[in-house]
């Protein structure tokens, strides 16, 4: 009887031993659990990942699209400006000599060329012309503006002006209107010569100037080319007309 309580002794204290070893183990357990959802957690930053790489390669595949096709249009635009230039150089045919430097136009002694030569020396004229008519017309402006300074004068301020001012007023008032008066018949002379000397400088003057030169039919495309580079012929010359300060 006694033997046999030892036994039973001895048993459960076995098996209290054995508990501590079962929670740890089981313990591990779910530690193993806890490491697969990590893994887990791993695959699915993995994804993420790839996504972004994605897209970061769909911004790259666009950006390149939109400057392969900027360049295209560049490219395009180019040509087509080149291709253009060839046409009107070939419509041309003699007025291609218009682009010739400013003593060419100056000196010229050829009969195709005179009406060309003729047209902008009377448009350098008419330019220097009206150049001299705008001076005067600011002259007579300035006139106008010191006389008004004067006769708008105040009694107030009249009266803070010195007896000698006061004295010279009339006579400077009287002065400028003379000059004013003096001023507005140079401007009139100065508008009618600008207006007499602006015969022969129109449109169309210059198509006719342009057919009696060219070989070839005169359009419109023609004629706005010449207008743009005879403008730089006409300035060159109406600045050789202008006097030396």
């Amino acid at each position: 009887m006694t033997n046999r309580k030892t036994l039973f002794a001895g048993l459960a204290a076995l098996a209290l031993l054995a508990s501590p070893a079962l929670a740890g183990a089981g313990g591990h357990g779910g530690g193993g659990g806890h490491g697969g959802g990590h893994a887990g957690g791993s695959s699915g930053g993995s994804g993420h990942g790839h996504g972004k790489s994605g897209a970061s390669h769909g911004k790259s595949s666009a950006r390149g699209q939109a400057a392969k096709a900027k360049t295209t249009v560049d490219a395009t635009t180019q040509v087509s400006s080149v291709q253009k230039e060839k046409n009107i150089h070939a419509k041309l045919g003699r007025l291609n000599s218009l682009q010739r430097n400013i003593n060419a136009y100056m000196n010229s002694k050829s009969k195709k060329f005179a009406a060309i030569q003729a047209f902008v020396m009377q448009s350098a004229k008419a330019k220097v012309a009206q150049a001299a008519a705008d001076t005067a017309q600011a002259q007579l402006d300035a006139l106008n503006s010191q006389l008004s300074a004067l006769t708008s004068l105040t009694p107030d301020q009249i009266a803070a002006m010195s007896p000698e001012d006061q004295a010279a007023l009339p006579g400077k008032i009287s002065a400028l209107q003379a000059e004013v008066t003096a001023q507005e018949a140079a401007v009139t002379a100065a508008n009618d010569a600008a207006e007499a000397v602006s015969a022969g400088t129109d449109d169309a003057s210059l198509d006719a100037a342009l057919t009696d030169m060219a070989n070839k039919p005169v359009d419109a495309e023609v004629t706005a080319w010449a207008q743009g580079v005879l403008a730089d012929k006409i300035d060159q010359t109406a600045a050789a007309m202008q006097p030396t300060p």
